[in-house]
């Protein structure tokens, strides 16, 4: 099995691509300088968002139940979820009942972000900064700037992430994006808006 089919597997086999729109990710993405986030707002089970990190060609990634806050030392429960392909990054749309993750999807937030992790003053790739559970980047979004931290507590069963934003200049208490700015960074579109969209084309036949 080679590189892009075993970041991918997980991805791939939890999901049936004759029935849902989304990517199956053929190519690992090149590597780049300027290495994208995403924020996609997703209205499965239970009202989610989930934050995705280019690394190595795919998108790690985790479900963050509360959103992201610009709070500065606050705590957000990141649970981690399967690599997703680079190309599901501007995905949108609805996931079809009886299909994993069905529900509405769209972008919350998107953008270049930069690896800030070091360790005794130097910096270190993504994925050695994952494995060792923190992780420290800087986020060039529309909504999100500024530093956040992924960090691992605890170990085995009952290790958990937590996405916690760190106090810089951009950290305010006072704004609460999840509530305010609900709409998607791609078409300035609701969860509700999208989702009555495609339900509208469907009966259109289109």
């Amino acid at each position: 099995m080679d590189k892009k089919n075993k970041l991918l597997e997980k991805y791939q086999g939890k999901r049936d691509f004759r029935k849902t729109s989304e990517p199956f990710g053929d190519e690992l993405s090149e590597d780049n300088n300027k290495p994208l986030f995403v924020i996609q707002k997703h209205d499965a089970q239970n009202l989610h968002y989930d934050l995705r990190l280019e690394v190595e060609g795919v998108l790690k990634s985790w479900a963050i139940p509360k959103g992201p806050s610009t709070g500065p030392g606050d705590k957000r429960l990141a649970i981690p979820t399967e690599d997703h392909p680079l190309d599901y990054a501007d995905f949108e749309g609805v996931i079809p009942e009886d299909n994993y993750g069905a529900g509405t999807v769209i972008v919350w937030d998107t953008g270049p972000y930069e690896n800030i992790t070091e360790k005794n003053g130097k910096k270190i790739p993504m994925k050695e900064a994952i494995d060792t559970g923190k992780v420290s980047v800087n986020l060039d979004g529309k909504k999100l700037k500024g530093g956040y931290a992924l960090i691992r507590t605890g170990a085995g069963n009952r290790s958990r992430w937590l996405l916690v934003k760190i106090d810089d200049e951009e950290a305010d208490a006072r704004r609460n994006p999840v509530s305010t700015e609900p709409e998607s960074v791609l078409t300035g579109r609701t969860i509700e808006e999208t989702a009555s969209e495609v339900a509208d084309k469907l009966n259109d036949g289109g």
